[in-house]
């Protein structure tokens, strides 16, 4: 995978970051990601992330598994196996509800999941680069992707005008790989001076 340049900046405090964030933004300047120590609400919108569609997709998966106890069962006890136990109807609805109820929220839940896991690129075998090593810790890092118009000494001067205690300059994979972490990469990211 190719690489690509980025410019972080570090914030230490979220009411730094937001105006920050803001200002990134009515500049023109792409941002990849911004990393957190905790969720900070309203931080979706500033970036422009659009809204979710994990409700949706669990709505589907709900369908799905409504539809997939009510046709299994009403065939099995209709035209598979039908049997006359006491003259009892061949498609007992109200008997079917708790199976059919149990299905859809099963396959919504595990659907829902899966899908999160898969939208976030989360699993065992999937590496991301790391911005920042305290990213999750204590500080607030903004990743802006440079294109071929950005020039990254003004950007890192702008970052540090609005409010940014590190900014450096890094080459990073954008998505992510299978496999294990460099730690030669790592030791040297490290060592590196923080500007």
């Amino acid at each position: 995978m190719a690489k690509k340049k980025f410019v972080v900046g570090c914030f230490d405090d979220e009411n730094v970051l937001f105006p920050a964030v803001k200002k990134v933004r009515l500049a023109g300047y792409k941002i990849h990601d911004v990393y957190t120590p905790y969720p900070v609400h309203g931080l979706d919108h500033a970036i422009g992330l659009r809204e979710t569609s994990l409700h949706t997709a669990g709505f589907i998966y709900g369908i799905t598994g409504t539809t997939i106890a009510l046709g299994g069962m009403s065939w099995v006890f209709t035209a598979d196996w039908p049997l006359n136990i006491g003259g009892k109807p061949h498609f007992p609805l109200p008997a079917f509800i708790p199976i059919t109820f149990e299905t859809t929220v099963l396959l919504s839940a595990v659907g829902m999941v899966l899908t999160f896991c898969y939208l976030c690129q989360l699993a065992p075998f999937v590496k991301k680069h790391h911005f920042h090593p305290r990213a999750t810790d204590d500080m607030f890092v903004m990743v802006i992707e440079c294109t071929a118009k950005t020039n990254v000494d003004d950007l890192q001067n702008f970052l540090r005008n609005a409010g940014a205690v590190e900014v450096n300059v890094q080459d990073a994979e954008p998505g992510w790989w299978v496999g294990t972490y460099n730690k030669e990469q790592i030791l040297i990211k490290e060592a590196q001076p923080v500007v």
